[in-house]
């Protein structure tokens, strides 16, 4: 029997040929009303293109392996299918073709639906830990670190108004804080660090070095090279849904430089 390999890395999403397709319908006559849902319905054994649907493959044959540890920046111009990926990973959209698979449970950052904004910061700090399946004794005691990593407060008692006198900025502030309160098996972060000052991302990138330290995997789509340097050992960048590269954060990200004459 072969002698069990302590030191081997840990798989946690492998995507194998991964296929994404929206199917978005058509502008025709009436396409609104509830005779021409039902005409639809009934032409399901029909080809899209007879229903009037238009079909946008956003991911195209992607292929990689991430293991534990690994913090993954995804990078590529607007509408290379980035974000799509991370949904396809996190199981909120259905492959076409190919497979996904994780082990553990992929939290895409982190809490978006279930946070209201009618209720105060403090309720969505409660209802967020719970969504990602904290108990309360745990929201209760990483409360105020949670507050404190969002720098709500820094000008005032914000987190006691309701969330809808936020400014995007601090409500994506307090949905990052909240996702990174927990530790994940896979944490996907869309832009997260975008927001806030240079303080705040600061704290962001130390956190998320924390998160791949406690044998987590992070894979952070970013439009700051720097903040992909900062934080990401690997990169993986998409062009028109295709990986066109795979490799160390260094040598993806001067291509990639290369490729946007930036």
């Amino acid at each position: 029997m072969a002698e069990q390999n302590t030191g081997a890395r840990v798989p946690t999403v492998i995507a194998d040929e991964l296929h994404i397709v929206y199917r978005v319908n058509g502008a025709g006559a009436g396409k609104g009303s509830a005779t021409a849902a039902l005409s639809r319905i009934l032409k399901r054994g029909s080809d899209d293109a007879a229903r009037g649907v238009r079909r946008v493959h956003a991911v195209r044959g992607v292929s990689f392996v991430a293991y534990r540890g690994e913090a993954i920046g995804l990078i590529g111009s607007n509408g290379s299918g980035k974000s799509t990926l991370l949904r396809a990973i996190a199981g909120l959209l259905p492959p076409e073709k190919g497979k996904v698979y994780t082990d553990g449970q992929p939290s895409l950052l982190g809490v978006n639906a279930a946070l209201m904004n009618d209720l105060t910061g403090e309720r969505n700090v409660i209802l967020g830990g719970l969504a990602m399946g904290m108990s309360r004794e745990e929201i209760k005691a990483r409360y105020q670190d949670i507050v404190d990593f969002s720098g709500i407060n820094d000008k005032g008692d914000f987190i006691t108004l309701p969330m809808r006198t936020y400014s995007s900025g601090m409500a994506a502030r307090l949905r990052f804080s909240i996702a990174a309160a927990k530790d994940h098996d896979v944490l996907m972060i869309d832009e997260a660090l975008a927001t806030g000052d240079r303080a705040f991302q600061k704290r962001s990138e130390d956190r998320i070095r924390e998160l791949r330290k406690e044998a987590g995997t992070v894979f952070l789509v970013s439009h700051n090279n720097k903040s992909i340097r900062d934080t990401c050992n690997r990169v993986l960048w998409l062009e028109r849904g295709e990986l066109r590269m795979d490799g160390p954060t260094e040598e993806v990200l001067k291509e990639y430089e290369k490729f946007t004459g930036k």
